[in-house]
């Protein structure tokens, strides 16, 4: 365990919605931060976050738009298991194969290169907001704009929560072993607003 928490906002500023990531990670860069947790925009820098992840964390946080299904703005709370998802884009590559495109490594991607490479946070949640418009130009669409506050309170649940519970962690591991090990915590499926 390394005590780190990583936040990590993707997306392209240039497709439209696709840049909530982007703008939740700088909405959330801006308010008082954790000790430990460290909130990054990596914008189309899938590869480099991979690479970020190999240090190592105990709980990776990843926001993004993504297209799943819900009305345009709705804003879920997913816990992945990276050892799943890689499979699915394992898949996906080999019935397209080609060269891989750095600058636009889905999820699924991100996970399935970190699992290629031996790498493997402690636990994995994606915060995801259905995109309206991922079109060539720059703004988010009315719909996800106004889904930025349900996002950033999502994620600062999800810190506060994982302080809480490591504090917890911590109090009655030191009446017991003295050892941290960390824990399951939130989880399932979360539609937290649009």
């Amino acid at each position: 365990m390394t005590g780190r928490t990583l936040v990590a906002g993707v997306g392209n500023i240039f497709l439209r919605d696709d840049a909530f990531g982007v703008e939740a990670a700088r909405l959330l860069s801006a308010r008082p931060g954790q000790a430990g947790v460290e909130i990054k925009d990596f914008g189309i820098r899938g590869v480099h976050l991979v690479y970020e992840l190999l240090d190592g964390c105990d709980l990776f946080v990843l926001i993004d738009a993504a297209v799943r299904g819900h009305e345009p703005g709705t804003v879920t709370v997913l816990e992945v298991d990276p050892a799943d998802a890689a499979p699915q884009a394992q898949a996906a590559e080999a019935a397209t194969p080609g060269v891989m495109d750095a600058h636009s490594l889905a999820p699924d991607d991100i996970f399935a290169m970190l699992t290629s490479m031996g790498g493997r946070p402690g636990r994995s949640l994606v915060v995801a907001c259905e995109p309206a418009d991922v079109s060539a130009g720059m703004g988010l669409s009315e719909q996800v704009q106004a889904a930025l506050p349900h996002a950033v309170r999502a994620v600062e649940e999800i810190l506060g929560h994982n302080q809480q519970e490591e504090g917890a962690l911590d109090a009655e591991q030191a009446d017991q072993s003295g050892r941290h090990s960390g824990g399951p915590g939130l989880g399932g499926r979360i539609a937290t607003g649009h």
